[in-house]
């Protein structure tokens, strides 16, 4: 059973920064993809960031420059850096796993506000 375990979510101010982590364990063999998704209130989950098992990246057009996705296949994780964030950037922050099945963590909340 693969279980996604995210952290990094919180509070800052416009400009400022904060880092996501995401932590898979299990079925990380058959692992295609990891990323990170969010879902502002009234919206639709949409696409941040996502890079494949074989190092392809793609941004979301309204964070490219300011999130960068890394992941580190050892130890199974992925991380989204983001910088210069701005208010609309508010969101739950989902990660996300696709094998054969997609999967995703419990969301950690990003609030963006002065």
């Amino acid at each position: 059973q693969v279980h996604l375990a995210e952290s990094g979510g919180g509070l800052v101010q416009p400009g400022g920064f904060l880092r996501l982590s995401c932590e898979a364990s299990g079925g990380w063999f058959s692992i295609y993809s990891m990323g990170w998704y969010r879902q502002a209130p009234g919206k639709e989950r949409e696409l941040v960031a996502n890079i494949t098992i074989h190092g392809h990246i793609v941004y979301a057009d309204s964070v490219k420059g300011r999130f960068t996705i890394s992941r580190d296949n050892y130890r199974h994780t992925v991380t989204l850096q983001m910088d210069s964030l701005i208010p609309e950037n508010t969101a739950v922050y989902y990660c996300n796993e696709v094998t054969s099945q997609w999967f995703w963590g419990q969301g950690t909340q990003v609030t963006v506000s002065s």
